[in-house]
């Protein structure tokens, strides 16, 4: 309301002054000037005691009623003088003798026949001190003329008597008057004899004495209530003590009245010429319209509470025009529901309303044009709150506080409403309330689309703004959908089982789907770019519309958004072409800022890759936003973005490698080019990562599914997989490449130190010559590790290491007669198999130990051994070679071996030789065994045995024993063994070899008994082959043979050459 004039001079007592508002809602000035008499009568011609919570100052209630209207302080002393001269109303006081109890038994029977006198008397009797006991003995037919004295019926036979009888009783002056009740028990004449029937104790018979003494017909006096006017309140309902006239019974029991106080006659206008309640309800919408507007947290937080000021001047109205509960009621709702349509307040107002006149219901009580009012008052409150459903996303915004809660209460309002026996009586047309909201959130809903459509409607007409500005409609429409969906839905279902959700999407769905087609069809297939990005948001809008439909109960037909996706048909291509050109660009700008230096300190890959990895995953994205509904076509889109990623991958290697090379040559800093080739290396690797997370990342095993009905699965792994695969191995050249250039800086160094220990011929023990190669390579290392990943670390190592055996086979490879240098080499090898598998950090022993390395770690540990070690070599060789001896070419030998620990003898028997080859021209041989124990340095006191010669035998029988002395832990040293060579013997030239066998003496039986064992009895015969030694010559024996200055070299070699000699093998 706007201000209209200056602020009156009354002020309610804590108020501060506000400009003065135009509060006349709804009523013409005449009206208004009226209902503001009205309410002056009332509170000049005020009745009774005020109550506790009202305001008892006239002055204050005159001011409030002054600002109510809005009037200001001429008009307020014209109205006030107007009503001076106005007559007063006449006073009444309007008496419920409602019931008694505990009253006295005057009759016979014990019981009383009571009834009623009151009446008003006009000047009260009052005792001369206020606190003064002294009863007032006159009764009513005493102090008040018979023609204004009221009489209740008689209730016979009773101490309880219940009457609820009505009177009005007029009054001049309320400080003067008073009321006066007298009970009274009425006394009919009977016989003695009928009394005597209802005798019951001797209480009765004194009373039948009693009675005898007094007049025929003389009623008994029961007591009486008297009370002032004054002290009553405008309304009163309580027990009052009826009061004896004298001390003989003083407790006489108590009597429940209800009092009012009303007028008659109002001289005002109104009230002469319009009914009551009618005129109570315009007085009550005109102070509820002003209570909202004062209501500081605004009309819609008002809850119903009236002011102090207002319930007292409503309730003195109320009373002077004894309206009923119900016709207050009535009025309040015709009030509340008219102002709830103009000055919205909190709805659950209306409920008490609703709930009273319920309870209240009798419909005779009512006049015709009451109930017209009231279905009138109905029907429009029902119109109305529809109408605010129907506009429910403006009225009730989620972005005010407490909305949620006034469309909950509006909705329980018009519910219950609907549901009273008053409005299903008076309304005959009843309306479907479910239907009616259903209807209006229809329209509601087309109409909020096309406020927004016109809302968002571009300034420039072109396809690109027309793009944006559908999406942003979407936008729109989905949000209010989510609304509708998360908030408001439970409302509607709750109260009138009405899905709002359902009927709002299937609405706006339709309206979509229609505007969409219609925007599109002017889209022409060469559209811009930044049509096409616009087209691309819009399609991501109506796919999650789309995805909505979710939320529906069951619903029978296609949706209009079925297929929506056929309209974007002809831009994909354009969104595939823009995903690829923005990551491209972003990756080439990615490597010309890339410095190649870590990122971070956990990291060993530079920033580049952060971005391509951002690169990929916002193709990744585009794809998962795309969710092509059609499987063939979705294959096709996969396979466009999977070839531009691969295709980026390799620029990147290409640009990445280009940019390390370009920082170098412009640094001439061999240590930082070295770094940059490990941050290329490991970038490489991380895109190598990025590239095979694309199957899970781009989910093609759901793709396979979806596409099985339409596509081969051998075409979806020849054209994704093998377009992975080859570039996979493309990354793996590129890295293999880079990690080989690494390897080429440090082999040079680690051959200059291995060249540099081979060549050298200090004295020093291996493990000092070889510390310049092992810093070396630990500090180079050390580096390369911290620089690359794992994986790239381990394929450096492996190239390392193969070239590292190559250079050490190399420097092994001449025969060298020091064995110094051997053995500088065969701790190199082992030191460089240490650093390289680092305690499991590095390479596996399993690829360390590659063919070319046993067969180095070999020949440097011949090599690098003495010449007895040699020796015992050759006889060790010599004796697994007996055992894996099969073949009896040459024959063989069997004998049985014992030692005997406490003689420290070994004892050997020569049984006999078998299967021997004839050497003698007569086709047979003269064989016998001679016996040595070898190496010789090891037994150098021993001398050799022989047996005897057997003449003509193939297959001698010797049988003949021979004892060596010998300590037991020469028979556990390595090569250890008994020589046992069969000859041929020979007058006239040197005897014929017919064969060699080796028998160990690292187990022969007895070695490790504690005691010696009885006899040779138990020991097992041993059969041992003879063999021939190779003459093409053994490793072992070369390399003692190019140790010249080593006579037990030379002399060992030499024996064994002569022995090869007479060997019948062959080359």
């Amino acid at each position: 309301m706007e201000a209209a004039g200056e602020v009156p001079v009354g002020t309610l007592p804590g108020e501060e002054e506000t400009p003065k508002m135009d509060l006349s809602h709804r009523f013409s000035k005449q009206e208004l000037a009226l209902l503001y008499e009205e309410v002056l009568y009332t509170i000049r011609h005020r009745l009774g005691k005020p109550e506790p919570h009202h305001v008892a100052d006239a002055q204050e209630l005159y001011a409030y009623v002054q600002k109510a209207f809005g009037m200001d302080a001429e008009e307020h002393r014209v109205s006030m003088q107007r009503v001076k001269e106005l007559e007063s109303p006449i006073f009444c006081l309007k008496a419920t003798v409602k019931e008694a109890k505990g009253i006295l038994g005057k009759d016979v029977s014990g019981f009383s026949d009571p009834y009623c006198l009151l009446g008003i008397e006009a000047k009260s009797q009052e005792p001369a001190h206020p606190d003064s006991k002294k009863r007032l003995k006159a009764v009513v037919k005493d102090l008040i003329p018979e023609d204004q004295i009221h009489r209740t019926q008689v209730i016979s036979q009773t101490l309880s008597p219940v009457w609820d009888e009505t009177f009005i009783l007029e009054f001049e002056d309320t400080e003067t008057a008073s009321f006066h009740l007298d009970m009274w028990d009425s006394d009919v004449v009977e016989s003695v004899r009928h009394k005597l029937g209802e005798l019951t104790d001797l209480h009765g018979l004194k009373r039948i004495f009693k009675d005898a003494r007094k007049d025929k017909g003389q009623d008994d006096f029961l007591g009486n209530v008297v009370l002032r006017l004054k002290d009553l309140h405008c309304w009163d309902d309580q027990w009052y003590q009826l009061e004896p006239r004298t001390e003989t019974y003083p407790n006489r029991g108590q009597c429940h009245l209800q009092f009012l106080l009303t007028h008659k006659r109002r001289a005002t206008t109104s009230s002469r010429t319009q009914p009551s309640y009618t005129v109570h309800r315009h007085l009550l919408q005109q102070l509820v319209s002003y209570e909202i507007l004062q209501h500081q947290a605004g009309s819609i937080a008002w809850d119903g509470e009236l002011s102090r000021h207002a319930s007292t001047v409503l309730y003195l109205h109320a009373t002077q025009k004894d309206l009923s509960d119900f016709h207050q009621v009535m009025a309040q709702w015709l009030a509340y529901s008219k102002l709830y349509q103009s000055l919205e307040f909190n709805s659950n107002c209306l409920l008490h309303q609703i709930t009273s006149i319920e309870y209240q219901w009798v419909q005779e009580r009512l006049r015709p044009e009451q109930k017209a009012e009231l279905a009138e008052s109905f029907q429009s409150l029902l119109t109305y709150g529809v109408s605010l459903i129907r506009r429910y996303r403006i009225i009730f915004p989620l972005s005010v506080m407490r909305s949620t809660e006034r469309l909950q209460s509006l909705l329980r309002v018009l519910v219950q409403m609907c549901k009273m026996k008053a409005f299903r009586e008076l309304c005959t047309l009843s309306p479907d309330l479910p239907k009616m909201v259903s209807e209006a959130l229809k329209s509601g809903t087309t109409e909020w689309f096309h406020m927004k459509k016109q809302h968002l409607k571009p300034m420039v007409k072109s396809m690109e703004e027309n793009g944006k500005a559908l999406a942003k409609l979407l936008l729109e429409v989905i949000g209010d959908l989510q609304q509708c969906q998360k908030t408001w839905n439970k409302f509607f279902i709750s109260t009138l089982k009405l899905n709002l959700f359902s009927i709002a999407y299937v609405e706006l769905e339709s309206l979509v789907a229609e505007h969409v087609q219609e925007q599109l069809r002017k889209v022409d297939s060469s559209m811009s770019k930044p049509t096409a990005e616009s087209l691309f948001q819009l399609y991501l809008n109506l796919q999650e519309l789309y995805r909505m439909k979710d939320f529906l109960p069951k619903r029978d037909g296609p949706l209009a958004l079925s297929d929506f996706h056929q309209w974007f048909k002809e831009a994909v291509p354009q969104w595939l072409q823009k995903a690829y050109t923005i990551a491209l660009e972003r990756a080439q700008r990615a490597v010309q800022m890339d410095q190649l230096v870590p990122f971070g300190e956990h990291n060993k890959h530079s920033t580049s890759t952060v971005d391509l990895s951002t690169c990929y995953a916002q193709i990744v994205k585009t794809w998962q936003q795309l969710n092509w509904p059609d499987p063939e076509e979705a294959f096709m889109i996969m396979v466009k973005l999977v070839e531009d990623m691969c295709k980026i991958a390799l620029m990147y290697c290409r640009l990445i490698k280009a940019r390390a090379e370009a920082l170098s040559l412009s640094e001439q800093n061999e240590g930082e080019a070295a770094n940059r080739l490990c941050i290329v290396v490991n970038n490489i690797k991380q895109l190598r990562l990025l590239i095979l997370k694309l199957p899970s990342q781009l989910d093609w095993a759901q793709l396979e599914r979806r596409t099985g009905a339409v596509i081969d699965p051998q075409q979806i792994q020849h054209t994704l997989h093998h377009q992975l695969d080859s570039t996979v191995s493309c990354l793996d050249h590129e890295v293999q490449d880079v990690v080989q250039a690494l390897a080429t800086k440090l082999e040079a160094g680690i051959a200059r130190h291995i060249q540099e220990l081979s060549a050298s011929n200090d004295t020093r023990e291996p493990e000092d010559s070889i510390i310049p190669l092992m810093k070396f390579l630990e500090s180079e290392l050390q580096y390369l590790n911290e620089h690359l990943v794992q994986e790239n670390f381990k394929s450096l190592l492996a190239l390392l290491w193969h070239h590292t055996l190559a250079v050490l086979t190399a420097a092994a490879g001449p025969q060298m007669s020091s064995t110094q240098r051997y053995k500088k080499l065969h701790c190199a090898l082992k030191s460089l198999e240490l650093c390289f598998h680092a305690e499991g950090c590095g390479l596996p022993l399993e690829t360390l130990h590659s063919a070319a390395f046993l067969t180095l770690e070999s020949h440097l540990a011949l090599c690098s051994s003495t010449s007895r070690k040699l020796i015992q070599k050759y006889f060790s060789n010599r004796i697994q070679e007996q055992l894996d001896a099969s073949s009896e070419k040459y024959g063989a030998v069997t004998i049985k071996a014992l030692y005997r620990p406490s003689e420290q003898k070994l004892r050997v028997e020569v049984l006999n030789a078998v299967n021997l080859i004839p050497l003698d021209s007569n086709g047979s041989s003269d064989p016998f065994v001679q016996l040595t124990l070898e190496p010789r340095h090891e037994f150098p006191e021993v001398v050799a045995r022989t047996t005897q010669c057997k003449r003509n035998e193939l297959h001698p029988l010797f049988d003949e024993a021979f004892d060596f002395l010998i300590p037991p832990e020469k028979c556990r040293q390595e090569g250890a063994c008994l020589l046992l060579t069969v000859f041929d013997y020979d007058t006239l030239g040197a005897n014929d070899l017919e064969g060699e066998a080796f028998f160990s003496l690292r187990h022969v039986p007895g070695l490790d008994a504690d005691e010696d064992q009885a006899d040779m009895g138990w020991v097992p015969q041993t059969r041992l082959s003879l063999t021939h030694p190779k003459p093409s010559g053994d490793e072992i024996l070369r390399l003692l043979e190019s140790r010249k200055g080593d006579k037990e070299a030379q002399a060992f070699v030499k024996l064994r050459k002569q022995r090869a000699k007479q060997s019948k093998e062959t080359a």
